[in-house]
């Protein structure tokens, strides 16, 4: 991509034992993502040390790893589908900004294995998130390791950022987008289940295939007065968001059911298992986690709980509060 492996001396030619050598990757990935070089901003990408492209406004930057054993694992997706879910989960967090993005950059380790064939399906998976997102892919490294890292680099632009530090006691808790079905999909895969419905195709889907809000997070700027995406589970996040904001939340349990697809509840009673507990400790949504006022709420935003005076996050049924807890922490043992 752009930038060049240090100490790599001939990257044309092939490794030893037959893998591509650096220069049949590059020319992979400058033909797959050819189409997307063509965009207005864009001054200089992919082939030269660095990329160039016209800003202006405020720079909206993040940077998220998929990285297989961790997010994922072989043998539960194809590679267009690596490609894609890691591309959509870093542009996700620009859509909790409400920013637009602009442009991306990806480093991809891959292992001695790999093959040219798989990395151009790969960076279809990339490319086909990039086309639909209207984020160009401008550059980025290759290095090998030991198994398939993709870290992508976005870059977005916003004449005001949403914050998470920013909810206000009195605000409603709104979701923009669905909750549960990409956990769904993943206790689907986990237990080798052989479900054969449209409702557990699309619980499948969500997970291999997650798409960000950028529309729905630049239509709640002026509305929402907080923003998060829901990348870690309900539970987690938005504990998170009443920390930031030095707040409580309390989500409402029959609300928080009744903006539950039928779909999720279907493939839950088929697990087993509570389609609200999906819902609040399963993660890679994207679906978006906001505050405001009753009177700016967006027409697509389920009302899920309220913004009071205290700190942390609690789910109510009736009379009775119970902290949340559960989504994904990299770090727990």
């Amino acid at each position: 991509m752009t930038a060049r492996r240090s100490g790599d001396h001939d990257s044309s030619r092939a490794s030893r034992g037959g893998a591509p050598g650096e220069g049949q990757l590059l020319e992979v990935l400058s033909q797959v993502f050819a189409s997307t070089q063509r965009d207005p901003n864009l001054v200089l990408g992919i082939g030269d040390d660095a990329a160039c492209v016209r800003f202006s406004g405020n720079l909206v930057v993040s940077v998220d790893a998929q990285v297989e054993g961790t997010h994922f694992r072989r043998d539960w997706l194809k590679l267009a589908d690596v490609g894609f879910r890691s591309f959509q989960a870093a542009i996700s967090d620009l859509a909790a900004m409400g920013a637009s993005p602009v442009a991306a950059l990806s480093h991809l380790t891959l292992p001695a294995e790999f093959r040219a064939s798989d990395l151009q399906r790969l960076t279809q998976g990339q490319r086909a998130a990039a086309d639909a997102t209207g984020c160009p892919v401008i550059g980025g490294n290759l290095s090998r390791g030991p198994e398939i890292s993709v870290v992508t680099t976005v870059l977005g632009r916003a004449g005001r950022c949403l914050r998470r530090d920013t909810a206000r006691s009195g605000d409603e808790l709104w979701i923009l987008g669905e909750i549960g079905m990409a956990r769904a999909g993943l206790e689907l895969l986990t237990r080798n289940a052989k479900l054969k419905t449209r409702a557990a195709r699309r619980a499948l889907n969500a997970w291999r295939r997650p798409q960000a809000l950028v529309r729905e997070g630049r239509d709640l700027v002026g509305r929402a007065r907080a923003c998060m995406d829901l990348s870690d589970g309900l539970g987690r996040d938005a504990g998170s968001l009443a920390e930031a904001s030095g707040v409580r939340v309390e989500l409402d349990a029959v609300e928080l059911e009744r903006a539950l697809s039928p779909e999720l509840v279907s493939v839950a009673r088929s697990l087993g298992v509570s389609a609200l507990a999906l819902a609040i400790e399963g993660g890679e949504d994207y679906a978006l986690l906001a505050s405001g006022p009753a009177k700016r709420r967006p027409a697509e935003a389920k009302v899920v709980g309220t913004v009071r005076m205290g700190s942390g996050a609690w789910l109510r049924r009736d009379d009775q509060c119970l902290p949340l807890a559960g989504g994904f922490d990299h770090f727990a043992r």
